[in-house]
């Protein structure tokens, strides 16, 4: 399989940009964490999208989700969400943590432009996913998932991309595998997580994620209160009654660099990483009745 070079480039340059030119992002480095959400806001802009920022305050400091969306055509109303977070843990510059999956919604953006949908596509990107923000009243996407209930919005779905970036052939170099029992030995799928009222969303995902051989998966409905399960923003949606499924490269059972200072843009498979956005397109397309078109990750992968 021959990857676009292309598409690498970009997603390479969103990562570099994020956690070499930029660094931390957290209230911890509050200053870089605005920095990052001006540069995120102007990137839609150049894609041709008016984003919109939720804004909030903790603490006397402004916080920023950035929102922009394609408007479907005949289904309006039924909106699916896809959606990353753009902070990082403590000191570590997060180039895989969140800043791959950054670079894939931002590519998605591109990609999804000029289509012609039935169902709204959302693009957003939260703040304030990592600690000491995980699973309180101030993480983006619960204060965001919340707004949405709240306004009765139709959410078909949210789609969270959460630590994409690590690939590996290697046996055992995906950890808790059980001998294979519970998890492939090695870490060359890519997972993906929902809760039990979640599976109907699960299964249009895979199902469309089948017609795309070279991306490998493995798919894992399991309650929500486990640590592994709830530990990205999808669970906000989960708490507000949505549909959402995680989509991940496993992080801290595979990526050895997870939280830490060494998270940096050269840990990172790109080719890897097109190869996942390649699948997300299919997925996405699906989900939104992309029309008159015909579905294709050629623009990314091509035999």
């Amino acid at each position: 399989m021959t990857i676009d070079r292309g598409t690498s480039g970009r997603l390479s340059g969103v990562v570099a940009h994020l956690a070499s030119d930029i660094g931390p992002r957290n209230i911890y480095h509050y200053p870089a964490l605005c920095r990052a959400a001006d540069h995120l806001e102007l990137a839609f802009r150049k894609l041709g999208y008016s984003p919109v920022r939720q804004t909030y305050e903790v603490d006397g400091r402004i916080f920023s989700n950035l929102i922009a969306e394609r408007r479907g055509e005949g289904l309006a109303s039924e909106i699916l969400i896809l959606g990353a977070h753009y902070d990082t843990h403590k000191d570590s510059p997060g180039a895989n943590d969140n800043g791959s999956g950054i670079a894939a919604v931002l590519e998605l953006a591109r990609e999804a432009r000029d289509w012609r949908i039935t169902r709204t596509l959302r693009f957003v990107l939260f703040t304030n996913e990592e600690s000491p923000f995980t699973r309180t009243e101030h993480m983006g996407s619960l204060i965001y998932a919340q707004a949405c209930r709240a306004n009765n919005e139709k959410i078909a779905g949210m789609l969270c991309l959460e630590t994409l970036g690590c690939y590996s052939e290697e046996v055992g170099s995906q950890w808790l595998s059980f001998g294979g029992l519970f998890l492939p030995r090695q870490g060359n799928f890519l997972a993906i997580v929902s809760d039990r009222a979640s599976q109907p969303l699960l299964c249009r995902v895979t199902a469309t994620l089948r017609t795309a051989d070279a991306l490998r998966f493995q798919a894992f409905n399991l309650p929500r209160q486990l640590p592994g399960a709830r530990s990205s923003d999808h669970w906000s949606f989960w708490k507000n009654g949505f549909q959402a499924v995680m989509m991940t490269d496993t992080a801290p059972l595979r990526y050895r660099h997870y939280h830490s200072r060494d998270d940096t843009p050269d840990k990172l498979n790109f080719d890897w990483l097109v190869r996942v956005v390649a699948g997300l397109v299919l997925v996405v397309s699906e989900l939104v009745g992309r029309k008159n078109e015909k579905t294709s990750s050629a623009a990314y992968c091509s035999q």
